[in-house]
């Protein structure tokens, strides 16, 4: 293929991009439909076989792909950083095009003025998202998906991280997020609030060094980083999508924080069931014999941070359901007390 990059001068908007990309036709394999979902950071677009996901040319704390130089990275990261989880769904990053015509065109030679990641479409029904939402959660399969984990972490390189330093920034993530959350405009229940950070503090004060002593024994690792219901595809071969790529230091994480926060996502959902049987496994996998108290930590502190990502959507002009976002993070907050009752 002789595509070559454009000159962000010539390039379409993105509304241009996604127009054409609603259209069937814009596709080789001429599906039946195309059912367009939009994110924060993203445009996917399904079809029969395939899913295509379009980075929108945005800027965050965390990353800033305004550049179509920068997407494109970032498409290549996540295809590299999701194949060990879920291999052959990844199947690689596509350019868009304009021909000599001034065409938008998918896969074809010509101009690029994008690029799409390319997967294989995965059945709704197979998340656990779904399978809990169904009632029909078999603990069988949740231990397939705890072996298939333990096996990746077991295989990522334990990272250095002074202990103290590991210590302090939940000491200083605690205090954004309750600083985050307290916006006028968001108008959440400032009790609520309080307690929580009230909570994460006094056990970093009383308990601090169980935390130290992780990152002393080498326990964090490149983990998932975003490890949610909908992400995990149930079966005999587990798949797990979506690996957060656009940040290392939000995937270097204690493999016990990333399951604490997978059991708060599935306590959240109503299935409390999920979580002890993760850290069974976890425990038979591994020399890992993590504290209740740990565990209950790491949900506190993942509830708080997922508030405050579920609050931000009201920063958000055209949030389309402010009281949805709202509740939510209401709802987050209630979990991390749930959890914060165990640290007492």
């Amino acid at each position: 293929m002789r595509s070559r990059q454009s000159a962000p001068s010539i390039e379409p908007p993105i509304e241009a991009k996604v127009a054409f990309l609603r259209r069937p036709e814009a596709y080789p394999e001429r599906p039946s439909r195309v059912e367009p979902i939009e994110t924060h950071m993203s445009w996917v677009f399904l079809t029969d076989r395939y899913a295509y996901k379009l980075k929108k040319p945005v800027r965050t704390a965390h990353f800033d792909f305004r550049d179509l130089s920068a997407r494109r990275f970032n498409c290549l990261e996540e295809v590299r950083l999701n194949r060990p989880l879920a291999p052959k769904v990844y199947l690689g990053i596509v350019p868009l095009t304009i021909g000599e015509a001034g065409d938008l065109r998918l896969g074809q030679d010509g101009l690029v003025v994008e690029w799409l990641i390319k997967m294989r479409r995965l059945p709704a029904e197979r998340t656990l998202e779904h399978a809990i939402r169904s009632h029909a959660v078999a603990a069988a399969d949740i231990r397939k998906v705890a072996q298939v984990l333990c096996a990746f972490y077991g295989r990522s390189v334990p990272l250095s991280i002074h202990p103290t330093q590991y210590r302090v920034s939940f000491a200083r993530r605690i205090r954004e997020a309750e600083s985050n959350l307290r916006k006028a405009a968001y108008a959440l229940p400032a009790s609520m609030i309080a307690d929580a950070a009230q909570a994460g503090s006094a056990f970093l004060e009383r308990h601090g060094p169980l935390l130290e002593a992780r990152a002393r024994e080498r326990r964090i690792v490149e983990a998932h980083g975003d490890l949610r219901p909908e992400h995990i595809y149930l079966g005999q071969d587990p798949l797990i999508v979506d690996r957060l790529e656009f940040s290392f230091s939000l995937r270097a994480l204690d493999p016990v924080d990333e399951l604490a926060y997978l059991a708060l996502e599935c306590d959240r959902l109503g299935a409390p069931q999920i979580g002890p049987i993760l850290f069974e496994t976890y425990r038979a996998m591994t020399d890992d014999e993590p504290a209740p108290i740990l565990i209950a930590f790491y949900k506190l502190f993942r509830a708080m941070v997922r508030a405050v990502l579920a609050a931000a959507h009201l920063d958000d002009p055209g949030v389309r359901n402010p009281e949805k976002w709202r509740g939510r993070a209401i709802d987050y907050l209630r979990a991390g007390l749930r959890a914060a009752e165990r640290l007492r």
